[in-house]
C-alpha cells in the first residue's frame, strides 16, 4: 500500500521504503524559534547536536540526555554547514568570513581554508571530511548575495565550485567546476561515490535543482557527474547517506529518501521547508532534521554511514 501513512509523517512511494521505519514511529519537534536552520552535526561522546541558525548569527546545541537547548556560539560568523572530523572536532563553513574553520578541543579556532589561488571564497556552504582527513566543501555565493545570511560582497573567484583540502599539506584543490550553485555533499559508505547538490534554480530560471553523482578516485580526483535525482519540491539542499547507500535529502516538503539506484522510495513529511539533515543518536538511527524555524527528530530502522 502506497501513500502517506496516516498520523506518522511517512509517505511510502516504493515497497523498499518499508524497511526504513517502524509503523509506530513518529516525528518529534525538538525545538523551535530560529529563522533559517542549517548544518546539523552529531557529537556521539557527548550525545548532543550542534546546528546553525544563520540569520541569527548563532549556533545552537541540543542535549539528548535531557532535551535542553542552549546557545553554543554567538556570534558565529553566520556559520552554515557543519560536520565532525575523524578526531571528533567541529568543522564549520562560515559565510561572514568566507572560510572553513575547525574548532579545536580547547575551543580555539583554526582556519582550514579561506582562499583559493589568493582569492577569497564566495561563502562556503556545506562540508564533509573523508576517511583520509581531507576536507571537502562547496562554495556558492548565498552568503554574499545580501546581508541576511552574511555580508553583501563581490565574487573574487568568479565561479561556484567544489574544493578539497589536503589533510597533510593544507593545500586547496578545486575538484569540480561545472556547477551553478553547489550545495550539500556526501560520500557513499565506501567513499567510492561523491554526491553533490546543485541549487542553481534558486536564482536562475530553469536552473538546476538536482543531485549529481561522481566517482571518487585517489587524491581527490572525481569523474562522471551524471544527475542522480531531480527535485520535484523546492530544492535539494543538505543530505546524508545511510549504511545501505540510500540518500536522505532535504526538500521543500520534507525529507526525500532515494535508493542507490536513484528511485525516490519515500518521504518524511515536514510542515516547513527542510534545509539539512544528519544521523545521530547512540546507534546513528535517529534522523535530525533542520527545517526553516524548527529542529525535528525521528527514529528510523536505517543507520547513518558516519557521524557528522
Amino acid at each position: 500500500m502506497f501513500g502517506e501513512i496516516e498520523g506518522t509523517g511517512f509517505e511510502m512511494l516504493d515497497p523498499r521504503f518499508a524497511a526504513c521505519f517502524v509503523g509506530h514511529a513518529r516525528i518529534e519537534r525538538l525545538w523551535s524559534g530560529g529563522r533559517w536552520l542549517e548544518g546539523p552535526a552529531w557529537f556521539g561522546p557527548g550525545r548532543y547536536l550542534i546546528w546553525s541558525d544563520i540569520p541569527n548569527n548563532r549556533m545552537m546545541r541540543w542535549d539528548e540526555t535531557d532535551g535542553s537547548v542552549s546557545v553554543f556560539r554567538q556570534p558565529c560568523n553566520n556559520g552554515n554547514g557543519n560536520t565532525v572530523d575523524n578526531q571528533g572536532r567541529l568543522v564549520t563553513c562560515e559565510h561572514l568570513t568566507r572560510r572553513v574553520t575547525r574548532t579545536e578541543f580547547d575551543g580555539a579556532i583554526t582556519i582550514v581554508a579561506d582562499r583559493f589561488e589568493g582569492r577569497r571564497f564566495n561563502s562556503p556552504n556545506d562540508v564533509v571530511v573523508a576517511s583520509d582527513g581531507a576536507v571537502w566543501f562547496t562554495d556558492p555565493p548565498y552568503g554574499i548575495m545580501h546581508d541576511y545570511e552574511g555580508d553583501y560582497g563581490e565574487q573574487e573567484i568568479g565561479g561556484c565550485h567544489v574544493y578539497r583540502v589536503n589533510a597533510a599539506t593544507g593545500a586547496v584543490a578545486r575538484v569540480a567546476d561545472d556547477f551553478v550553485k553547489p550545495n550539500g555533499l556526501a560520500f557513499s559508505p565506501d567513499e567510492k561515490l561523491l554526491y553533490v547538490a546543485d541549487t542553481g534554480g534558486t536564482h536562475l530560471d530553469g536552473g538546476p535543482r538536482h543531485i549529481r553523482k561522481f566517482r571518487a578516485g585517489d587524491q581527490g580526483r572525481v569523474s562522471g557527474g551524471d544527475v542522480f535525482a531531480e527535485c520535484a519540491s523546492g530544492f535539494f539542499d543538505g543530505f546524508r547517506i545511510d549504511t545501505k547507500g540510500r540518500v536522505w535529502t532535504s526538500a521543500g516538503d520534507g525529507v526525500h529518501c532515494f535508493d542507490p539506484d536513484g528511485t525516490l522510495i519515500g518521504k518524511i513529511r515536514i510542515p516547513e521547508t527542510v534545509a539539512n539533515v544528519t544521523f545521530g543518536g547512540v546507534r546513528r538511527n535517529r534522523l535530525f532534521i533542520c527545517a526553516t524555524t524548527s529542529l525535528y527528530g525521528v527514529y528510523l530502522t536505517a543507520n547513518g554511514s558516519k557521524l557528522g
